[in-house]
């Protein structure tokens, strides 16, 4: 069986167990598609949120050097940025005490949040150390293609956003396919408003 076809199994199976079973810390996790450039919350089985994301601009992989966006299965090893506002620098996981505004020319920092991410199979296991993150970017005009050295970047108050649902350990698929190959369909939001 193809890395791909597994991953997709995988991932089905994990979905229909957490819909079955429910509650308990795996019951959520992060779908990333490359393809899509976009990002899944899923938690319990259906898909909470999707937000537009921006992987890396010279492809997918994990060696070392080579500034790609590793694929596979990852979890969440740590999170920096706690509370810090929308556009605050950060260097090295420490804030530098500065905050720029989306889309400043000339700047392509890490800002807002940082969600450090650890591979758990032999095709991302170079993660951690090369500090593949999902993090915010001030280049929000780029989100939608992609454009970073490595890493997930989003849109600082989608960072925001998703960092406060993410725990320690949580998965992180980082896949080639379609999001609507691998997640469930979105459930209508029943209570909306027509008007």
């Amino acid at each position: 069986m193809n890395k791909s076809r597994k991953l997709s199994l995988l991932l089905a199976v994990g979905l229909a167990t957490r819909a079955l079973f429910g509650s308990g810390l795996a019951s959520s996790e992060v779908v990333v598609s490359v393809v899509d450039q976009q990002l899944a919350f899923v938690d319990r089985g259906k898909v909470i949120t999707r937000y537009p994301i921006s992987t890396s601009k010279f492809g997918i992989g994990d060696s070392t050097g080579s500034y790609r966006t590793p694929l596979g299965t990852l979890f969440v090893s740590a999170k920096f940025g706690d509370r810090l506002p929308a556009g605050a620098v950060i260097k090295n996981r420490v804030s530098t005490g500065e905050t720029i505004q989306a889309n400043t020319p000339g700047r392509d920092a890490i800002v807002s949040r940082v969600v450090w991410l650890r591979g758990m199979e032999d095709q991302n296991s170079g993660a951690h150390a090369r500090c593949i993150y999902i993090h915010g970017t001030p280049e929000e005009g780029r989100i939608g293609k992609p454009a970073s050295f490595g890493c997930i970047r989003m849109r600082s108050r989608d960072i925001i956003q998703l960092y406060d649902r993410l725990h320690i350990g949580m998965h992180v698929i980082i896949t080639l396919r379609p999001l609507s190959e691998l997640t469930p369909p979105e459930q209508p939001n029943l209570f909306a408003r027509s008007d």
